[in-house]
């Protein structure tokens, strides 16, 4: 990089004049804490199998027989260590759907599954075409969208499973709008057919899109669970406690150190631990170092404090040697007792205090459990170095609350792999599915395309489509057209619930449809005359029919006059599409001036003015 100019010009013109120096502080930072990110084991386990044969040669060895999965999430180097492990004995197996690979900006390359076949010699291909989860509708209008990809494997799936319904496509106004309609679908399929919030699934494009699914579902009184949020190792007591854990085994562990130094509190402030840092970067050492030799090093720093940092030392190695000895469960909990953290959170007498306890005892028998289930395995013992790396490897989707029945709402990319009964698929619009940052080439709008494959492909019953027409961005109302993803369904899978959704609205190309030269232009539908007005044409081609939308003007929006009529009356148990159920207390005011006050179920009691109000009466 520092032989370089040209990046470096490249950065100093992106305002980051920097980052060669921050990249090489950070490499030395983990260096000094025998640390490594997910980049440097890749990059290093190359490095140590290209340079050292008898490493490689030992390895080729051992692994004689070398079965890959998930190949289609396999970025360049892993693909490097594949071959290099597999290229003496040549028994390798892979397993992927190159339809679903989706992390290209995790660096993963299809290409690696693609050329498999290519890359070893007296290759076998089986395909696993039979989809047990999904209706015949879900899996054949997946397999109509994953046809307009030209990278992809021939294939055809199949199920044995009944027809099921269709998908159903739902344009509504607003996100906000959006969210309501998901909300109340939820909420009549749950009373309707005894159904359990866990069966549903709201799933997006974007994490800023759960927002407007949140309020509804909230307004509806329906429990969920937002899957990438805060896990319960991210809580501030179990991240303590790990903190110790993480220094038993690695006392150069930087990030935990100053972390649990003084916590609970022993006397050592931020100016000890500062002058501590500054001597740690001065020798090249880590923390923990300096303060083994704290004797040796002048720091200015009374004898009272140089006695805390050797207690604190002493303790850490106390731990280590109870590690050595005794299994996970038991040296967390002697850490637990004797570095203050029990005492110190049974101070708090508050339900938020209780709690902290509750979810250091809730650590506790997770790690009894795992010790539990280590017997298992061949070689384990149950030690504190297994135990962290399997909390290293824990997702929100491993975690027990003992509470399921919620409907979960993620991100597409995190659903992969899971199934459920229901499934929305919301913000189905242009530059947000497909995303506006992958329509610059071809191969980043078919990764999008294998995205909306898998989404789709979550739902085992029911999958819905949804999209809105006006969304906010950045704080600002901004229209919205329906993806493109929808218009490449064949009709006869697709379910339009709104009236003016079945007189075929399609998406309405920003760009030449023809830019990757795959548009088959026979198949277009054209336009028809709307009011004796011929359609535009770009070029000396008409338009397709669906850039006629029938839409009507906002001015002229009827009001419902039929809910300030004298037959509405207090008593009268109505439906609002924002503010749920509820029963009107108090009616003032006559004509289009009639106003009602509703006490809704949640949410209160809300004055509305009845000529404006979405209300239907259902009691």
């Amino acid at each position: 990089y520092f032989n370089n100019p040209e990046l470096q010009e490249a950065d100093a013109m992106s305002k980051k004049p920097r980052l060669g120096e921050i990249y090489q502080n950070y490499v030395e930072r983990c260096f000094k804490s025998g640390a490594m990110d997910f980049d440097d084991l890749l990059l290093k386990t190359n490095e140590l199998l290209n340079r050292f044969p008898d490493v490689l040669a030992k390895y080729q060895d051992r692994f004689r027989y070398i079965l890959v999965d998930e190949y289609q999430d396999t970025n360049h180097s892993q693909y490097l260590i594949v071959r290099a492990l597999s290229d003496r004995f040549q028994n390798i197996c892979v397993v992927g759907d190159d339809a679903q690979s989706i992390y290209a900006f995790r660096g993963a390359n299809i290409n690696n599954i693609l050329n498999f076949q290519k890359d070893y010699d007296n290759v076998k291909t089986y395909r696993l075409e039979q989809n047990y989860r999904s209706t015949k509708n879900i899996v054949e209008a997946a397999n109509s969208i994953i046809d307009k990809n030209k990278t992809k494997l021939d294939k055809v799936v199949w199920t044995a499973n009944d027809f099921g319904p269709k998908i159903k496509v739902q344009r509504s106004i607003t996100d906000g709008e959006e969210g309501r309609f998901v909300a109340s679908e939820i909420f009549e399929q749950k009373m309707r057919n005894q159904m359990r919030n866990g069966q549903f699934a709201i799933l997006y494009r974007t994490n800023a899109q759960s927002r407007a699914m949140e309020d509804a579902l909230r307004k509806r009184d329906i429990p969920y669970r937002i899957y990438g949020g805060l896990s319960f190792y991210q809580r501030k007591e179990i991240k303590d406690v790990l903190c110790y854990l993480r220094l038993v085994i690695n006392p150069k562990d930087e990030e935990a150190l100053v972390r649990v130094i003084n916590y609970p509190a022993r006397g050592i402030g931020d100016t000890t631990v500062e002058k501590l840092t500054v001597a740690a970067n001065h020798y090249k050492r880590s923390l923990f170092e300096v303060m083994e030799n704290i004797d040796k090093i002048d720091l200015k720093l009374n004898s009272g404090t140089k006695q805390k940092l050797e207690d604190f030392v002493t303790m850490i190695k106390s731990f280590q040697i109870i590690n050595e000895q005794q299994d996970a469960f038991v040296l967390t909990e002697h850490v637990a007792k004797k570095t203050g953290l029990i005492q110190e959170l049974k101070k708090d007498a508050t339900p938020e205090g209780i709690a902290r306890i509750e979810n250091i005892e809730t650590l506790m028998g997770g790690i009894k459990d795992f010790i539990e289930g280590q017997r298992e395995i061949d070689g384990a013992r149950g030690a504190l170095s297994e135990f962290l790396e399997d909390v290293a490897l824990a997702t929100d989707l491993d975690k027990d609350t003992g509470d399921d029945d919620r409907v979960a709402l993620m991100t597409i990319h995190l659903a992969k792999g899971l199934e459920f009964p229901y499934v929305f698929v919301v913000g189905m619009e242009e530059d947000l599915f497909p995303s506006a940052m992958s329509l610059n080439t071809r191969s980043e709008l078919e990764e999008e395309r294998r995205l909306f494959y898998v989404a789709l492909t979550r739902a085992e019953h029911q999958a819905y489509l949804t999209y809105a027409q006006s969304r906010y961005r950045w704080g600002k109302l901004t229209d919205a057209e329906p993806s493109r993803f929808i218009e490449e369904i064949k009709d006869e899978y697709l379910e339009y619930i709104n009236p003016m959704d079945t007189g075929g609205y399609r998406y309405k190309p920003s760009m030449d449809l023809d830019i990757f030269g795959d548009v088959d232009k026979s198949k277009l539908r054209l336009a028809k005359p709307v009011d004796g007005i011929p359609p535009k044409k770009y070029g000396n081609e008409p338009i397709p029919s669906a850039n006629i939308r029938k839409l009507k003007p906002v001015g002229n929006a009827p009001t419902n006059t039929n809910l300030f009529d004298s037959k509405l009356t207090v008593g009268n148990v109505v439906m609002h599409e924002r503010f749920g159920k509820g029963e009107i207390v108090n009616l003032e005011g006559i004509g289009a001036d009639k106003k009602a006050e509703i006490k809704f179920e949640v949410g209160g009691i809300k004055k509305l003015l009845l000529r404006f109000a979405k209300l239907d009466v259902i009691g």
